[in-house]
C-alpha cells in the first residue's frame, strides 16, 4: 500500500473514529425519515421464477402485465396464476451462454433491459438496455430492434430509463455515464463520475438530441401529466432534478427536490404525482463520500469488494423506501420496511389500480402493496 493511500484510510479512519465518538449507531445506519410509515412489510411477494432483478415494471395498453426485464436478459410478462410468467421479448439474439438468472460478466452479451414503457398508441415497447442501447418490440414480442446506440457521436455506455411523449411522438432517457457500465455502478458513486446525460429521441425524424450532460447518475426520468417538464433522478446527490420543456422557463434546469438517499426510477401515478424508489437511504457515511470524490477514490484503492462496498451504502441493512412527490416536489408521504423484512432494494414503483407494484434490481420477485 502506497503512502498516499495510508494518508486517506487514515483520514478516512479518523473520519469514521469521530462519528462514532459522537454516536455510535449514526455513522452507517441511515436516520429515520420524518413522517414514515412502516407498511411495506404488509406487501405480498410474486416470486420472479428462475430470474433475478425484475428492475423495471410496466402495463400494457390492455392492461395486461406488468412486464419485467430481468438480469439475463429477458423480459417476462405475467400471465395470472394459472400460466405465471413469460416470455415475451429479448434484447440480444447471441444467448447460447444466457442459462444463468445472474451473472453480470454475461450482461454486455445477453443484454439488461432496465427502464420499459409502452407506447399505448402503436403498442411498441421501449426498452431501455443498459448495454445494448434503446430499443424497440412490438405488442407480440420477440426480439427487440436497435433504435439508439449513440448520441452526438458518443456511444451509450449506461442507458438506463425513459420517458416516452406520445404527444410529441418523442422519448426521453438517460445515459448514466460515458465511461462506467451497468455492473461498474458503485465506480459511478464513488469517482465523482459526472458524465452522465439526459437525451431526446425523435421517434419521426430518428434523431437523438443530448439536452442535459455533466450529470452525475442520471437514473429514472418521468414527464409531468402536462408534457411541461420532465424530472430525472440524478442518484449519486439524493435528488430529482426537473428540466423545463415549455412555457416561460423552457429550457431552465431545477431542483425538484432532495430526497433522503438514493433514487432509482421515477414513476408518474394518474393524479400527476411520482413515486420515487430510494435503492438505499442515505448513511451520513455514505452521503460524505459520495459528495467527495477523493474519498470514494480512496474508497476504491483499498481491499474492499463490491458487496463490502454496496453494503456500507446500504446501510449495513437493506430496506426499502418508496417515496411520492407531488407535481412541484413536495413529499407527500414516505413508505417503508424499515428492517428490509419483505422487501428491499426497491428500484421502481408502479401506482395502478389502487395498488403498489414494487420492482427491485437486486431481488429474484417483485412486491404488491394495497393501497
Amino acid at each position: 500500500m502506497n503512502s498516499r493511500v495510508i494518508v486517506v484510510a487514515t483520514v478516512l479512519a479518523l473520519f469514521a473514529i469521530s462519528f462514532s465518538l459522537f454516536n455510535p449507531q449514526s455513522l452507517f445506519a441511515p436516520p429515520p425519515v420524518p413522517g414514515s410509515k412502516d407498511i411495506l412489510p404488509s406487501a405480498r411477494i410474486l416470486n420472479v421464477t428462475g430470474a433475478v432483478g425484475p428492475e423495471s415494471l410496466v402495463f400494457d395498453r390492455d392492461g395486461e402485465g406488468p412486464y419485467t426485464g430481468v438480469a439475463d436478459g429477458r423480459i417476462l410478462k405475467w400471465e395470472g396464476e394459472e400460466r405465471g410468467w413469460t416470455e415475451f421479448a429479448v434484447t440480444s439474439s447471441n444467448r447460447t451462454e444466457c442459462v444463468r438468472p445472474f451473472a453480470p460478466e454475461l450482461e454486455h452479451v445477453c443484454g439488461r433491459p432496465l427502464g420499459l414503457r409502452f407506447d399505448k398508441k402503436s403498442g411498441d415497447l421501449y426498452i431501455a438496455d443498459a448495454y445494448l442501447g434503446l430499443k424497440s418490440v412490438g405488442p407480440t414480442g420477440g426480439l427487440a430492434t436497435q433504435l439508439v446506440t449513440e448520441a452526438e457521436g458518443e456511444p451509450l455506455h449506461f442507458t438506463n430509463d425513459m420517458d416516452i411523449s406520445e404527444d410529441e411522438d418523442v422519448i426521453y432517457f438517460t445515459d448514466s455515464s460515458t465511461i462506467f457500465q451497468r455492473r461498474q455502478f458503485m465506480l459511478i458513486l464513488l469517482s465523482g463520475d459526472k458524465t452522465g446525460r439526459l437525451m431526446k429521441y425523435d421517434k419521426s425524424t430518428k434523431e437523438v438530441t443530448v439536452l442535459l450532460r455533466g450529470l452525475a447518475f442520471p437514473n429514472g426520468v418521468a414527464l409531468s401529466k402536462d408534457g411541461s417538464f420532465v424530472v430525472v433522478a440524478e442518484t449519486t446527490t439524493c435528488r430529482i432534478l426537473r428540466l423545463w420543456l415549455h412555457g416561460p422557463n423552457a429550457g431552465q434546469v431545477d431542483t425538484f427536490a432532495v430526497l433522503p438517499g438514493f433514487p432509482d426510477n421515477v414513476r408518474r401515478n394518474s393524479e400527476g404525482h411520482f413515486w420515487v424508489a430510494l435503492h438505499a437511504k442515505g448513511s451520513p457515511f455514505s452521503k460524505w463520500v459520495s459528495s467527495n470524490s477523493w474519498a470514494g477514490k480512496a474508497l476504491l484503492k483499498l481491499a474492499f469488494n463490491f458487496k463490502q462496498l454496496h453494503s456500507s451504502f446500504a446501510g449495513g441493512k437493506p430496506h426499502a423506501t418508496a417515496i411520492k412527490l407531488s407535481d412541484k416536489g413536495e413529499i407527500l408521504e414516505v413508505l417503508e420496511d424499515c428492517e428490509g423484512k419483505i422487501l428491499k432494494f426497491i428500484s421502481e414503483v408502479e401506482e395502478k389500480d389502487g395498488k403498489l407494484w414494487i420492482a427491485s434490481v437486486l431481488m429474484p420477485f417483485i412486491g404488491i402493496y394495497d393501497l
